[in-house]
């Protein structure tokens, strides 16, 4: 018996690798995490392909009762445990994975396509990365400035900063490349430390993964005139570009 962690990588039902695809029909049961991102297609097509129905798993399932649901199935029984991206991509799943071993639980990972490869289309070089971040979206009494923080600290070692954005699925809530823009701006109006300004040159990204994705560089002004479309998006701040590097983004430049 074990549990699988197994990526389906960014896009649709067809990302998944033949290694994954073979390890799901071999499971009993298969889960879904359904908080931390989300592909182009419907549940309905992922059971169509992979011949499995799926348990839609949200962030209470897995990081407050996984000991009555996944882990309680995974020792009887082999359990896939689907996530969109790589399946170690993100804490919550490294947490999961710990609590399996501890459980005696034997544990396999497939790994996939995930969001922080695939911003090398943009023609940044993966390496020159720093610290990721990311913006939640606002509650009346929780307005985080760690992303602002993250890009000044990344921009101080001459790093790019890729900043995830928020989502909630079940409330159809996705954070826009403009939201996330305007956000950073409000942080900047409040600091006043000239880290994010209107005439910073940003890269908005949207659907990585997808055989077209919306990609497109300019200032942090005239990105946010721009429609990048469904979701899921990020924004990438550049840090200091090699040559190579501004040939590549100029693929992407806005045309005024």
């Amino acid at each position: 018996m074990a549990l699988y962690f197994i990526g389906l990588g960014l896009y649709d039902e067809k990302d998944i690798s033949l290694r994954g695809l073979e390890a799901i029909k071999r499971c009993d049961v298969v889960y879904l995490e359904n908080y931390t991102s989300m592909l182009s297609c419907d549940v309905k097509k992922l059971e169509k392909l992979y011949g499995k129905n799926i348990i839609l798993s949200s962030r209470e399932l897995v990081e407050n009762k996984a000991e009555d649901t996944i882990l309680k199935d995974a020792l009887s029984k082999d359990v896939a445990f689907l996530v969109i991206g790589d399946p170690m991509s993100a804490t919550t799943h490294i947490d999961l994975r710990l609590r399996a071993e501890k459980a005696g639980i034997g544990c396999i990972v497939v790994h996939n396509a995930s969001v922080f490869s695939a911003v090398g289309v943009t023609g940044l070089q993966l390496y020159k990365f720093g610290r990721t971040t990311s913006i939640p979206f606002q509650e009346e009494k929780w307005h985080p400035e760690t992303p602002y923080d993250a890009i000044k600290e990344n921009m101080n070692s001459g790093l790019h900063t890729l900043i995830l954005l928020d989502l909630r699925p079940d409330e159809k809530k996705f954070m826009t490349v403009n939201q996330a823009i305007e956000y950073l701006l409000s942080i900047e109006d409040k600091r006043k430390e000239k880290v994010f300004s209107k005439e910073l040159f940003c890269v908005g990204c949207a659907r990585l993964g997808s055989l077209k994705p919306c990609i497109k560089a300019g200032n942090a002004e005239e990105l946010l005139k721009e429609n990048f479309g469904k979701p899921v998006h990020c924004l990438i701040v550049p840090g200091k570009l090699h040559f190579a590097e501004e040939e590549a983004l100029e693929l992407f430049k806005i045309h005024k």
